[in-house]
């Protein structure tokens, strides 16, 4: 949790738009409520029922080469739109089998969460870097799939964005990206270890980035860019784009036998559960998917008010495991297909 800044800055006149548009944001971007008795329900554990739209999607894989497998579980939670999105894929990259796994949450509706979801992975593999310079690939890939976003959207009105949270499995290489604040975690040694970081406004290297590009961040029930936007990075955003950049920050991990699991989650996850209580949940559990599903229920139960994207992958190099604890077999949903 951060700490407010030392002293209160002062709007410029060129942004007053920007607080003209509080008042109205804060009010538009108010979540409706749904009620998904799915979720509450604990007769049976490790299922869960269904209610129309409330309906959770979950499913999960296993690699060819059997070094790792995954599951995920999704849910518009107790609101009545659905604005995350994911990715699990599997792909070979030049004789290499890679995996690529995203949380996408979308503010503002669902276009830009969407968009990411659908592009970025498939403009990452065509990089001509992408095995050489992983790193190099993977920032330029978002900023160009940003950049083909805003060109896309050049016919609408209304402002959309996207976080994204994203892991690349290439060989013995994890490395984790990520603009916005959605969150990765791992489990190393049993220890819990974030490998991202979410971005804030009121961090301090991002509110002087934002002050230095000539924009402002303000209280509005939570600190905001131009009073309006809660994250400081993000794909779309085209009126605050000057300030907020999908420039992601992009960590390595060696996989290794110390290297359990990876979660990837949207923040309706992370605002109800640290990190440490998210990986003593799922280390038990040896099925990827059913861990993404206890994650969820418990977010909700806990009172999460955001939709709710659980990704996990367990790295199995190296390791057995006991028959019935596999992944699930892939269960098809029209956001996954």
């Amino acid at each position: 949790m951060h700490g407010r800044p030392s002293r209160p800055l002062a709007p410029s006149p060129r942004s007053l738009f920007f607080l003209a548009a509080a008042a109205a944001a804060v009010f538009l971007l108010l979540p409706a409520r749904s009620s998904c008795w799915w979720l509450e329900s604990t007769e049976e554990e490790g299922e869960m029922g269904f209610a129309g739209d409330c309906s959770p999607v979950s499913g999960g894989g296993l690699s060819e080469n059997g070094r790792f497998s995954y599951g995920y579980a999704s849910a518009p939670g107790k609101r009545a739109s659905m604005e995350d999105f994911y990715e699990t894929r599997i792909d070979g990259v030049d004789g290499e089998t890679v995996g690529l796994f995203g949380v996408f949450d979308g503010h503002g509706g669902a276009r830009a969460a969407e968009y990411v979801k659908q592009h970025l992975f498939s403009n990452l593999i065509k990089h001509p870097k992408f095995i050489t310079d992983t790193k190099s690939a993977i920032a330029e890939t978002y900023n160009h799939t940003d950049s083909e976003f805003l060109k896309a959207e050049s016919s609408h009105t209304r402002d959309a964005g996207s976080t994204a949270s994203t892991a690349i499995l290439v060989g013995d290489r994890l490395l984790v990206a990520n603009v916005g604040d959605s969150r990765a975690v791992v489990c190393r040694g049993g220890d819990a270890i974030a490998v991202s970081r979410d971005h804030k406004p009121d961090q301090s290297d991002e509110r002087q980035r934002i002050e230095d590009a000539g924009g402002f961040v303000m209280w509005a029930g939570t600190w905001r860019v131009g009073g309006v936007l809660a994250v400081s990075r993000a794909f779309g955003d085209k009126l605050l784009k000057q300030y907020v950049v999908a420039d992601p920050e992009i960590k390595e991990e060696v996989v290794d036998s110390s290297l359990e699991f990876l979660i990837l989650a949207s923040d309706g996850l992370w605002d109800v559960v640290t990190n440490k209580e998210a990986v003593d949940m799922v280390r038990p559990i040896q099925d990827p998917e059913q861990a993404a599903k206890r994650l969820l229920q418990e977010a909700y139960q806990r009172g999460s008010a955001d939709n709710i994207t659980v990704v996990i992958v367990r790295f199995l190099e190296g390791r057995t495991t006991t028959t019935g604890d596999g992944p699930s077999k892939e269960v098809a949903s029209d956001q996954n297909s």
